[in-house]
């Protein structure tokens, strides 16, 4: 095993769950287990190729559990594993300032986000992650 160098910590996080879609597909998971076609239907600018590569990536770093039933159709879903849920105060953090920028650059959040049922449009600095 080759072991790697990093100039800072924050550089080993990155390489778990940098990238644009990551942390989104992770703070979905925060909210309960989803089947790949969850993801897709909540995530529509993702393709299925990288919705897929990225599920096996943040699989094989231990922070998502793959869950397959043994049924005909075959049915799987995703569920942040124990090690994943250690992610949540990252992902939280991210999304309150994500929060307090979109406030600061567009004054209003419903205008820049979608009402999906994870957006609270009635807070300023409440967590949005929180179920």
């Amino acid at each position: 095993m080759i072991r790697k160098k990093y100039n800072i910590s924050v550089e080993a996080t990155l390489e778990v769950i940098g990238g644009k879609w990551k942390c989104v597909i992770l703070c979905h998971l925060t909210h309960g287990k989803k089947r790949t076609s969850d993801l897709k239907r909540i995530m529509p600018a993702i393709t299925q190729k990288m919705l897929t590569q990225q599920l096996r990536e943040l699989e094989d770093d231990g922070i998502v559990n793959r869950i397959v039933y043994n049924q005909v159709p075959p049915k799987v879903e995703y569920e942040l594993s124990d090690y994943g849920r250690s992610l949540e105060p990252i992902l939280n953090a991210l999304c309150n300032w994500g929060d307090q920028h979109i406030i600061k650059e567009y004054g209003d959040k419903s205008s820049v986000l979608e009402d999906n049922g994870l957006n609270d449009f009635n807070t300023d600095n409440k967590e949005l992650m929180k179920p």
